[in-house]
Order: structure tokens, then C-alpha cells, then sequence
């Protein structure tokens, strides 16, 4: 038998009031129970009265006999000091990775950069290197512009 800490809801329609329970992992959410470890209250009213109470002995006790809380469960506990944080999951963009190749509006394809031929003349070779970096520079603009029409990004 698995045993899970978990929240069993009551109170009125649209003011819940939950229970901290220990329960079997089988039975249903309101269903039978182990033990009451406290309770939670997300909505504690006008009076300001307490949002959550635990048993702290108990809550240790079936976390030592390696019952697992649930998500809920779990953040309350951090909050009451007895858990470590629960793990973040890093989500990535739905769809994956875009891939950050630049492509050619004509035909499409991703584009390869091209390496400069070598040659023995270096003021030549100053001349072109300058006029291939500002060629490079605006190709990239035009690449990057591309790229933010086909995120979507800058338009409303």
C-alpha cells in the first residue's frame, strides 16, 4: 500500500476548506483515510483567521515510513519549514528548439558561410576584408530581421 499525503477538499461551492490527510494512493480524493495531519485554507476571510495548521510529529512520522506528498502538499510543507523546496522544471518553447541557422528568402535553405579565398597581395586583401565584413554585416541584419518575422516578435 502506497501512501500519499495529499488534500481532501471541503466547504462550500467556491470556498474551499482542505484537509491534510494520509491516505492510500488508490482511494478516491474525499474517500477514506489514514489519519487528519491538519488543514489548509486558501481563503481565510475577513477576520483573518489561519490559513493552515499541521501536526508537525505526524507529518514527520509518515515521511519517515516514506509516504509521498503530493504537489500541493509538498509546497505547503516548504512553506511550513519541514521540506526542502520542491525541484523547478525548466520548460522549453512548445514545439522545441528553433533552429538559429540563417536561411535564404529565395530558395529556403539554410545558408553556409563562405570562407575567403586566400591571396598573396595584402593591400588587396585589406580592401576586400573590409568590403566583406560590411557584406557579412548587412547579410546578418537581413538574417536577423528574418529571423524576428518568423518568431513573430515586433508585431502587434
Amino acid at each position: 500500500m502506497v501512501v500519499r499525503i495529499r488534500l481532501a477538499r471541503f466547504g462550500c461551492k467556491n470556498r474551499p476548506f482542505y484537509r491534510v490527510m494520509a491516505a492510500d494512493s488508490r482511494s478516491p480524493r474525499d474517500g477514506k483515510h489514514l489519519e487528519v495531519l491538519g488543514y489548509y485554507n486558501p481563503l481565510p476571510g475577513q477576520d483573518g483567521g489561519k490559513r493552515m495548521g499541521l501536526n508537525f510529529e505526524r507529518v514527520k512520522y509518515w515521511l519517515s515510513v516514506g509516504a509521498q506528498p503530493s504537489d500541493p502538499v509538498q509546497r505547503i510543507l516548504f512553506r511550513a519549514g519541514l521540506l526542502p523546496p520542491p525541484p523547478m522544471v525548466a520548460m522549453g518553447r512548445k514545439g522545441g528548439p528553433r533552429d538559429t541557422r540563417p536561411v535564404d528568402p529565395m530558395s529556403g535553405r539554410f545558408v553556409t558561410p563562405e570562407k575567403p579565398a586566400a591571396s598573396c597581395d595584402r593591400g588587396k586583401d585589406a580592401e576586400s576584408t573590409e568590403n566583406d565584413g560590411q557584406e557579412g554585416l548587412q547579410e546578418t541584419i537581413f538574417h536577423i530581421g528574418l529571423q524576428d518575422k518568423q518568431l513573430g516578435i515586433g508585431q502587434f
